[in-house]
């Protein structure tokens, strides 16, 4: 089981994230957003797996007709994800969300 404060704590420790709200939410960004609170419980996150995701686990991943438009987007209940998945969802969310490149 997970909390947005474990999601918190994962994104700020990646090089170049900042914390800020959207849509009233908190959100964190690398170029792009890489993850965003839905709403209490459900994180939004990037991925290039939502299909398979969302097919083998419909009760942890799911999207709304919202995030049609954004096939890389998939919702994810929190008390759902052990705190070895969540790592790796949120990697792969920095990764396409475009982190910083390294300063020098």
């Amino acid at each position: 089981m997970s909390s947005e404060a474990d999601v918190r704590s994962f994104c700020l420790a990646l090089p170049g994230v900042t914390e800020r709200l959207s849509w009233q939410q908190p959100a964190w960004f690398a170029r792009t957003l890489m993850a965003r609170m839905w709403e209490d419980g459900i994180l939004t996150v990037k991925t290039t797996e939502r299909e398979a995701l969302a097919g083998t686990d419909p009760d942890t991943y799911y999207w709304t007709p919202h995030h049609d438009r954004s096939p890389q987007l998939v919702l994810v209940r929190l008390d759902r994800v052990d705190s070895i998945e969540l790592p790796e969802l949120l990697l792969e969310s920095y990764r396409l969300a475009g982190p910083l490149p390294p300063a020098g």
